[in-house]
Parts: C-alpha cells; sequence; structure tokens
C-alpha cells in the first residue's frame, strides 16, 4: 500500500482502512498497544492528537512503516536504514 497523505485526517483513515482490512478490532488494537478501545477511536478520528512516537507505534503494530520522501521524489538521502525493532511496548501515551 502507497498512500500520499497531506493532512491529518487523512492519516486517521489510512490507520482505520489498514486495521478493518486486517480484520482486526479497535479493540484488538487496543490491547496490542495497551491502550483502552475508546483511545484508539480518538487518534483514527483525531489523529493530529498522535505524537510521532505513537503514530510509529500504531503503524508497526499494523504492519505499516513510514516513508518520507520529497515531493514527487524518491526518499529523503539517508533515510533508507535504521529501521530497527518496533516500539510499541516502549510508547508513552
Amino acid at each position: 500500500m502507497n498512500q500520499l497523505l497531506s493532512v491529518p485526517s487523512q492519516v486517521g483513515l489510512v490507520l482505520r482502512a489498514v486495521r478493518k482490512s486486517a480484520k482486526m478490532s479497535q479493540k484488538q488494537l487496543a490491547a496490542k498497544l495497551g491502550l483502552s478501545q475508546n483511545r484508539v477511536s480518538e487518534l483514527e478520528t483525531d489523529p493530529g492528537s498522535m505524537r510521532v512516537d505513537q503514530l510509529l507505534a500504531v503503524i508497526s503494530v499494523l504492519g505499516l512503516e513510514l516513508q518520507v520522501q520529497t515531493r514527487g521524489g524518491s526518499p529523503v538521502a539517508g533515510s533508507e536504514g535504521g529501521r530497527g525493532e518496533p516500539t510499541a511496548g516502549k510508547v508513552e501515551w
């Protein structure tokens, strides 16, 4: 899946779509992240309230990754590596 995002509301829509395509409920995602179902709902409806570390934890659990690139271009130099372990268990919510 490749999806261009330019506003926070698009992030929530993508997260919800990927979660549903994985046949995962908000409650199941919440359990994997150590959150309440209510908080997952808030993250999907108001993704602007998420910090970057929280976003990275959510996308990791959903099997996604974040790639930054110049508009209409290729990935930013130096961003290809650095794939560390998911931090979902270490994120402060």
